[in-house]
């Protein structure tokens, strides 16, 4: 099996984006990682030059990953199965990092304008419908991933109906103040996992406060981080009365709401969202969306529009799952002690 630009990342102890920025001669990397960078690939048999090659012609066999953050965990996972595709194609793979400081379009358009490669992975991408359509003007090969929308390819889950489940998972079994610790409310996943909460209420004939909805102070990656979570859940804890249990918008946010719950000695049942390898090993139970399958599956989808553009668009949306673990298993205990 051929060398990939994770395999190197790994042996040289750098990140795939500096490996990335290594291949197409960024200057936002130090001679040092270069080098190490550089001999490694060689090691492993990995030859950038026929990458810088393809760029000349303009036919390069390369896809391009295009994330907001590539440092997290449902990243990796994806692109763990994206690399699962790719390492039985010939293809090549590169990827760009949106910075959450600039115009998201605009970078996007920056990417698409210069044909960086041949077709298009969007990984939690958000854009009005508007964008998109926009970006349909550049006629080439694209597959959203965590994401939908008509006139592409694409391949995410029913957010809101992940979010419903969680919320009736507790609302079966018996508690009513049931807290969502939420991020950024005009990010697409959180519109989208406010819906199911909302519904979950509607159906036990529970009503909707506002006060239960808590995000954290620090809204980096739009508060889907540790911290954030962190934050969010001593709010959650300090309430009175406190919410009986909490449905968390991502399972990074759960890791810090945990922390949380271990530094003030309090406890309430938690459920994430995502079902990251991490989630496992702290028996938190989440939603499970299948982020492996959805990497290698858009990435297939991908690789067909590129060999056949004028193919139906492919859309699938899975259904999330439910994972029960230890993190819910405190109902009989006094909340609070």
């Amino acid at each position: 099996m051929p060398a990939t630009i994770y395999d190197i990342a790994k042996k040289a102890g750098v990140s795939i984006a500096t490996v990335s920025r290594v291949f197409n001669n960024s200057a936002k990397v130090s001679d040092k990682a270069r080098t190490k960078v550089m001999k490694v690939a060689d090691e492993m048999g990995y030859h950038p030059q026929a990458y810088a090659q393809g760029l000349a012609s303009r036919k390069n066999n390369t896809v391009m990953i295009v994330v907001p953050v590539i440092s997290n965990y449902f990243f990796m996972e994806v692109l763990s199965g994206v690399q699962d595709k790719l390492s039985q194609l010939n293809y090549e793979l590169s990827i760009f990092n949106i910075s959450p400081n600039k115009d998201i379009e605009e970078q996007v358009e920056h990417v698409l304008k210069r044909r960086w490669a041949e077709g298009y992975l969007f990984i939690s991408i958000h854009l009005e419908d508007s964008q998109w359509e926009n970006l349909k003007r550049y006629n080439v090969p694209i597959t959203l991933i965590d994401e939908h929308y008509e006139g592409f390819d694409s391949v995410s889950v029913d957010n809101a109906q992940g979010a419903y489940r969680a919320a009736k998972s507790f609302f079966e079994q018996g508690y009513k103040r049931v807290a969502m610790l939420s991020a950024l409310e005009t990010s697409k996943p959180i519109r989208d996992r406010m819906k199911g909460y909302k519904k979950a209420l509607n159906e036990f004939n529970l009503s909707f406060d506002e006060k239960l909805v808590v995000k954290g102070d620090s809204m980096q990656r739009d508060g889907f981080t540790e911290r954030a979570g962190y934050e969010a859940m001593t709010k959650i804890l300090d309430m009175k009365p406190m919410p009986e249990a909490c449905f968390c918008a991502s399972d990074i946010q759960a890791v810090g709401a945990l922390k949380a719950m271990q530094d003030t000695g309090k406890r309430i049942p938690i459920i994430g969202y995502d079902d990251i390898e991490l989630a496992e090993y702290m028996g938190l139970s989440t939603i499970r969306q299948p982020m492996r399958d959805m990497g290698f599956f858009a990435t297939q989808n991908l690789i067909d529009r590129m060999n056949n553009p004028e193919k139906a668009i492919s859309q699938t949306i899975y259904s999330p799952e439910l994972v029960a673990r230890s993190s819910t298993e405190v109902k009989n205990k006094k909340t609070g002690s």
